[in-house]
């Protein structure tokens, strides 16, 4: 099954200003995914869709292509898998060649278990799947302890509160033990085959990832999606204790 992985990186970002070419352990954000891309199996071509010079110029020095991305898909409501799909038409223009598979990767993700896209890769070639995401497991962010404050349907005829504290899903559970086992998108990997990729439908924002959509777990801590600083240094301090054996904390600028 003939994969590409297409790495987006945005120049804007307003939660993190520049964020994939922040600094990360002595090597911009958006190197570390890079790594991880050319270090999977399953991977035929790697490429980076970007509008920005400098995620261009860190790609380029690692040797993997750049897609340049119209503004029109550059903007912070732009969709990812537009986005991807744009930089798989240009990709297979430009190799005369067709892809089976697409893996959709961000650059703002510097932290992932090692096998993990090629896990995601092999479970869409072996099950036959539309898409195969990463996800892991919500914790203590559980939705039965989720609240809601002061907005309670019926709190006009009921005289609640605006500051009355209430359940987003009733349930009577107590103990974290007996939540029932609820997971939440982690970002570390989407591989969908083309056919999906290409598949939109007016109304439907996900169709791209078609019917038979897929799991890979993951758990808490091995990936990181960094939208602000609080990411960001949680990244680094996972990096330099080595809990990930990524990259050495002193390694040179990619």
């Amino acid at each position: 099954m003939a994969t590409l992985a297409v790495i987006l990186a945005r120049a804007g970002s307003k939660g993190l200003p520049c964020k994939n070419v922040a600094d990360l352990a002595g090597r911009p954000l958006i190197a570390h995914t890079i790594d991880h891309a050319l270090a999977a199996n399953s991977l035929d071509h790697v490429v980076v869709s970007t509008d920005g010079h400098d995620i261009a110029t860190v790609a380029c020095r690692a040797g993997v292509e750049v897609i340049e991305r119209p503004a029109q898909l550059a903007h912070d409501t732009a969709t990812v898998d537009a986005a991807a799909r744009h930089a798989a038409q240009v990709c297979e223009a430009d190799t005369q060649s067709t892809f089976d598979a697409v893996v959709i990767l961000y650059g703002n993700v510097p932290l992932r278990p090692p096998t993990l896209i090629d896990a995601a890769v092999h479970k869409l070639r072996d099950t036959g799947a539309d898409s195969v995401q990463s996800v892991c497991p919500v914790g203590k962010h559980h939705p039965y302890w989720m609240k809601r404050v002061g907005d309670d349907r019926d709190s006009a005829s009921r005289g609640t509160p605006d500051d009355a504290l209430l359940m987003y899903e009733d349930n009577a559970v107590y103990r974290r033990q007996d939540l029932p086992p609820v997971y939440m998108l982690d970002g570390g990997v989407i591989a969908v085959t083309r056919d999906s990729l290409f598949t939109t439908a007016e109304g439907e924002p996900h169709a791209f990832l078609g019917g038979d959509r897929r799991a890979v777990v993951t758990q808490p801590g091995e990936v990181v999606d960094v939208d602000n600083e609080l990411d960001l240094m949680l990244a680094r301090v996972i990096l330099v204790k080595g809990q990930h054996g990524v990259v050495d904390a002193t390694s040179d600028v990619a």
